[in-house]
Parts: C-alpha cells; structure tokens; sequence
C-alpha cells in the first residue's frame, strides 16, 4: 500500500516521503482510502438526487469537512477517522432516501412487473448506467417515432416506474452487468447511450455509436452535456434494425413499498412457520469467474426462505426459476444498487413487526464488493450496527488487515467462505 501523501510505501507506523516523515499510518491512510471511496460512491447518488430536485445542505457541509479530513497531516487518530467512516454511511442513508423519494415523485409509484428480454426487430436505441431522467428526456424526443428503447444493466429496475414502463417507445431490456458490455455491445447494432459510471473502455467496432452523458465520457464516444438526443436518435435512424431475438423475461420492482403492502401476510408467515428467512443477495457485481459464489449461494437457499437482490450483482442470480413463495417469486428484485435503502425499510419495518432488532431477524446479507458505491452502502449498513454481513469474493485491497480485523470484531464483517 502506498501513500498518497508521500508517494511512497507505507511501513506499518510511518513513511518518508519527499518532504520527510509524514506520521501516517498504513491504518490510517487505509481509513482515508474507504472515506474517500465511499464520498465517491456517495456522490453519484447525490448527484442523481440533485439533479432530480433533491439536495440537503447538510450532506455538502459533511463531504468538504471528510475530504478535509484526508489532506497531509490534518487527521492521524483511527477512532476518529472510524467514526467519520459512520457518520458517511449515515450521510449516505440520507442520500439514497432523497434519491428515492426523487424517483417516486418524478417517475410514479413502482409497482412490480414483467419485462420482455431481448430485441424486436424495429430501430432500438440501448441505454445504459443509473439516471432515469436521461431516459425519461430521451423516451420524451421520441414521441412520434418508431424508435424503441432497450434498458441494460442497472437500468432494467427502471421499468418499475410506471411513466417510464408504460411509455410507448419504451421496449424491454436487453444484455446484463456492465462486465459483459464488449460482447454485448458489439452485438447491438443500434446506438448505445451510457448515462453513469460503470462502462467499460468501448472497443472500436461500437465506439462510433456509443454517447455519453455530462461527467461520463470515453475516448472515441460522443458527450451529451446539455440532454439533447437529436444525434442519438439520427444515428438510430440510420443504424440497421435490430433483430427479432426474443430471449425470456424477468419480473422486477419489489420497492419497498411494494413489500411492505405484503408485509403482514409475510410476517404472519414467518410466525406460523411457512417462511424460514430473507437472504439479501447483490451488491457491486465483477468479472471474477470466483463471484460464481452468489449464484451458487442463491440456488442453495432453502425453498421456505426468500431472496431479495439489487444492484448489478442481480445478473448473477436472476437467470434461474426460484419459484413463488406466499404468492410472491422467491426472488425478490429490489432494484439498482441505490436501492439499498429499500432492503433497509424492509429490514426496519419487520425488526418492528417481530418487536426485535434488525440483527435479530432470520436475515442474511451476501454483498459482492467491487466499487466506490458498494462502500458507500456498505458503510450505511454498518453504521446501523448491522451485524454479520458477508463481502467479498476478495477482501478490499485498500482496507489493511488491522482496520479489517477491527470491521470483523466490531460488525462480525465476514469474507465469503471461498475467497483466498
């Protein structure tokens, strides 16, 4: 592990960099290192929320006082460093609740659906990443045309929203995790557009007709800063049409509002014995052939107990027939990984259903760990003192063995069983 400061590797008590000994600590630099991923996580949700209407004052004041935080020679006390760490998952909690009342408000009450995989053969434009403004500016320019939109990756939860879902050049969805964009891109003839982070560098047969919104960008791909798709839709016009390949179809939009309305006969259930547990399978998906944990995990999960999933890490488990349970699929999709809030409102709201607390219910947490998001949420969980959650395949690199041990002490933080 290095310094960032000094540019020079850490020695357990201190390093000597450029200007001397800085004083900082492979603990504390790595405690900087997970406040300064989980602000970089933390501000794309903000960013989304902002853009959608949704601000608080008070979550600013708190990433220019951690950034402060992590400046040469300002900060070397781990416990206060630790507590900062909490007070980012709080902050991220807050985040995540304005984002999705913004969703909500803008684009309707999320009511569960069935969503058509693959592609009709009609001119499609594919549209990836996590903001459903763009897609709702992008379907609102193309009224009046031929042209349908396919969602990819974490944009499938947003077939949930019904002025989203129910619009008329809204199609299906296509493709799966961000991992797999190479091959499936190649494969999309149309134009692509990605909205967030989570795009991979485009290989040259598609970069032409790849764009990008704002702040994402990619060398040989066209930015849209000003949420005019006129050049996305002419190059749909022009692009060939899509194939007719029909591949299947998954139910999604299990918000949390939608599993509270279900919550009484769910805990009935669990009294009476018909339900076992709840198994929160998702998170940060990546390309490790290893994460073939989940899917594993997923298929061993007794038949009386139900899996909830969000975030990219759902492409892992969504392609097998689960079953219903109490009248619901087993498989339960909460959504992107911002959706992490409704696994929390669920959790909250049956922690006082059973008049328990939330460690206390038959719920366990299966997070694959990736990126700068998975630590935001993960930080929100712990700093609800939720216990025992299992991450990995791998541990973080950038979390030291000493400030890990304390997580597994403190949390009882777990790595999946397989990881080296």
């Amino acid at each position: 592990m290095f310094c960032n400061q000094c540019e020079m590797a850490l020695h357990g008590t201190g390093c000597t960099g450029k200007g001397g000994r800085c004083g900082k600590s492979e603990d504390v630099q790595s405690l900087q290192e997970i406040i300064l991923y989980g602000l970089k996580g933390m501000a794309a949700y903000a960013h989304h929320a902002r853009r959608l209407g949704k601000a608080d004052d008070s979550v600013n004041a708190f990433i220019e006082d951690a950034l402060f935080a992590t400046l040469t020679n300002v900060n070397f006390d781990l416990n206060d460093l630790l507590g900062m760490a909490m007070e980012l998952g709080q902050k991220n909690l807050r985040v995540m609740q304005l984002l999705d009342e913004a969703h909500v408000q803008t684009f309707g009450q999320p009511a569960p659906v069935t969503v058509q995989q693959g592609t009709r053969a009609e001119p499609g434009i594919l549209i990836t990443g996590h903001d459903l403004l763009d897609l709702q500016n992008l379907l609102r320019q193309l009224e009046g045309t031929p042209i349908k939109v396919y969602t990819h990756g974490e944009m499938l939860p947003a077939h949930m929203y019904p002025k989203l879902h129910q619009h008329p050049n809204m199609a299906g969805h296509y493709g799966t995790a961000w991992q797999n964009q190479h091959t499936e891109f190649d494969a999309f003839p149309g134009p692509i557009l990605a909205t967030t982070n989570c795009i991979q560098l485009p290989r040259p047969s598609y970069a032409d007709r790849m764009f990008t919104t704002r702040v994402t960008a990619a060398p040989g791909t066209t930015c849209i800063k000003n949420n005019d798709f006129s050049a996305v839709i002419a190059r749909a016009k022009s692009c060939p049409t899509l194939p007719e390949n029909i591949t299947g179809q998954s139910t999604i939009g299990f918000h949390h509002s939608v599993i509270l309305n279900a919550a009484p006969a769910i805990v009935e259930a669990v009294k009476e014995g018909k339900v076992s547990g709840f198994h929160l399978i998702g998170g940060c998906d990546g390309p490790e052939s290893s994460r073939s944990y989940f899917s594993d995990y997923a298929k061993s999960v007794p038949q009386d107990a139900f899996i909830l999933t969000l975030g990219c890490g759902k492409f892992r488990i969504n392609k097998h027939d689960y079953g219903t349970l109490l009248g619901l699929p087993r498989l339960l999709d909460l959504g992107q990984c911002n959706d992490s809030y409704s696994a929390i409102q669920v959790a909250v709201a049956l922690a006082k259903a059973f008049n328990c607390s939330v460690n206390e219910l038959p719920l366990t947490i299966v997070l694959s760990w990736l990126e700068q998001k998975a630590v935001a949420v993960l930080l929100t969980l712990l700093s609800l003192n939720v216990q025992g959650i299992i991450i990995g395949p791998t541990p973080p690199a950038f979390v030291s063995p000493n400030v890990f041990k304390i997580l597994q002490d403190k949390f009882n933080l777990r790595l999946i069983p397989s990881a080296s």
